[in-house]
Parts: structure tokens; sequence; C-alpha cells
């Protein structure tokens, strides 16, 4: 099943929105690639395998950007200094 183009604009902001929180000196570069890249492909065909691979990509991305939220780690109170992150074996898929 195809992703509506609705769905890809949530993913898009909420990709924008976790990077936005994202604790590295690249913060803006990474902000940047992710705009240009969902600019570059936003006239790629949703049901074209080599598309449905670059969104689990991004949903892959998603959830490691995820993984440094303050919010998360620290289970909703953001003084807490008992933050746990766990890394997978393989983090991102070969082009």
């Amino acid at each position: 099943m195809a992703p509506h183009s609705r769905d890809l604009l949530h993913l898009y902001r909420r990709l924008l929105r976790s990077c936005a929180t994202y604790p590295s000196k690249n913060r803006l570069g990474i902000y940047s690639a992710i705009r240009e890249e969902f600019r570059d492909n936003r006239t790629l065909d949703p049901d074209d395998p080599k598309t449905q691979k670059q969104i689990q990509v991004a949903y892959k991305g998603l959830g490691q950007l995820q993984m440094y939220d303050t919010m998360n780690l620290s289970k909703g109170n953001p003084e807490s200094p008992n933050w746990e992150v766990t890394l997978e074996q393989n983090p991102m898929p070969k082009p």
C-alpha cells in the first residue's frame, strides 16, 4: 500500500521537528539535507519500489532522530539524568 501525499507530508514535518532537537553540531546541515531530499523527490511515484525504499529509510531516520528526543529519553521529565539509548547493529541500509 503506497502512502498518500498527506502521509508523506506528515513524515516530512515529523522529521524536521525531530531534527530541531537533535543534539549535533551539524543539526542545520541535517535539517537542510532533509528539506533538499524531499524537494528533489517530490515528483517521484509513491508506488515505485525505489520510492518505497526511500520512504522506509526516511522512517528509519525518523526513529533514529527520535531516539535522542529529551522528552522520550527522560520519560517526560527533562530534568532526569537517567537517559538510555539503544543503538541498532545495522542503523541505515545501504543505498
